[in-house]
């Protein structure tokens, strides 16, 4: 039997000192030319320094070879680059690796690297905890704390990217780990502007998606960017009886809300939408949904991604059966919608986030239930 592998913990532990300086990543590629020319600077530098930090993963600022050592020297004095770091890393057979990341303040978020042939995909947190209350997420049973920063989002795209041998590069980010993106919509557009810098991970943003629940005016402010990221909403339920008792927030906000900003969207980027549908055994998944969900989706040019639920211990959700899969597809297929069923990834590392982070703090304090 093959078993997931755990690393040990990184051998450099945050430094204290770190926490008195400004936290580069941080920045925005403009507040760092800015930055560099008030102190006599060339704007080029800011460049060089990026390239370092994404595309030759470079962790000090000394082995920026090619700036002049006065400026290494000012750079180590005023910034650093990480403030987190990497608390536990788990390995799952198919390949998949979960991190989870240790923040200044000691708290924990999570993130993924999926392979997949060529692909090098990663599923990045927003938030610590999760707002939203989806009855069968592990990240939100504890709620939120806050928001991450952009520089605390970008640190988990770098150290997943870490976890590649040089000659390969990430390809695919999924801003759909632990917390709403679109409730901290500035500071993850603020990341993804550097994802997709050339000079940043050069990732093109037609790779790059943002999940939601389904924040309407938050939707159309992704839309009104010019921006054209994937944008993937969270669906889980065909009507709002079933969906306010799945995502709680849906009762502020309702479906028809929902699909009218995502019809939105799409008008304004063009991009295909996706709706993710957790199928969760015995609740949503009878063909009495699926007939439902053909009804809302076939004049819409969207994919829905079905994704059969990941047991998570203490929710009392369970996978549905083979059968009621089979039969929700072929609804699904015949009524015209366009669907796929995504193959789960990383079941025995616990991959759908919230899970490793919980579970470290169960059996952290066993005789009380975990904080986070």
């Amino acid at each position: 039997m093959n078993l997931p592998t755990i690393d040990p913990p990184p051998v450099q532990p945050i430094d204290p000192k770190n926490e008195e300086k400004e936290h580069l990543l941080n920045l925005s590629a403009d507040e760092l030319t800015a930055w560099l020319t008030e102190r006599g600077h060339p704007k080029f530098r800011s460049g060089q320094i990026l390239h370092w930090i994404f595309q030759r993963r470079v962790q000090q600022f000394s082995e920026m070879s090619d700036l002049p050592k006065a400026l290494r020297e000012e750079l180590e004095n005023h910034f650093t680059i990480y403030v987190t770091q990497s608390e536990a890393t788990v390995t799952s057979p198919d390949g998949t690796d979960k991190l989870l990341v240790r923040l200044p303040d000691g708290g924990e978020v999570e993130c993924v690297l999926l392979r997949d042939g060529s692909r090098r995909s990663i599923c990045v947190s927003s938030q610590v905890g999760c707002a939203m209350g989806c009855v069968f997420c592990a990240s939100g049973l504890d709620g939120v704390d806050r928001n991450l920063t952009k520089g605390e989002i970008l640190e988990q795209m770098l150290l997943l990217q870490d976890r590649l041998p040089e000659e390969e590069r990430l390809s695919h980010i999924v801003m759909m780990g632990m917390g709403e993106p679109l409730a901290n919509l500035d500071r993850v557009l603020g990341a993804l502007a550097v994802a997709k810098n050339p000079k940043g991970l050069g990732i093109s943003p037609r790779r790059i998606t943002i999940s939601t629940v389904g924040l309407p005016p938050a939707i159309d402010r992704l839309g009104d960017t010019g921006v054209p990221y994937n944008l993937a909403v969270s669906l889980h339920a065909p009507n709002d009886n079933l969906r306010s008792q799945l995502v709680p927030v849906n009762r502020k906000i309702g479906i028809d809300a929902v699909l009218n900003a995502a019809d939105r969207y799409f008008e304004s980027s063009g991009r295909r939408l996706t709706f993710e549908y957790v199928l969760l055994g015995g609740v949503n998944d009878s063909e009495d949904e699926a007939g439902e969900l053909v009804r809302i989706l076939r004049k819409r040019n969207v994919l829905l991604n079905v994704i059969p639920y990941n047991p998570v211990e203490g929710l009392p959700y369970v996978t549905p059966s083979k059968k009621s899969i089979a039969e929700f597809r072929k609804i699904l297929e015949q009524g015209g919608v366009n669907v796929q069923f995504r193959q789960r990834k990383g079941s025995e590392i616990d991959a759908a986030c919230g899970q490793l982070r919980r579970n470290r703090g169960q059996s952290k304090t066993p005789s009380s239930p975990a904080n986070g």
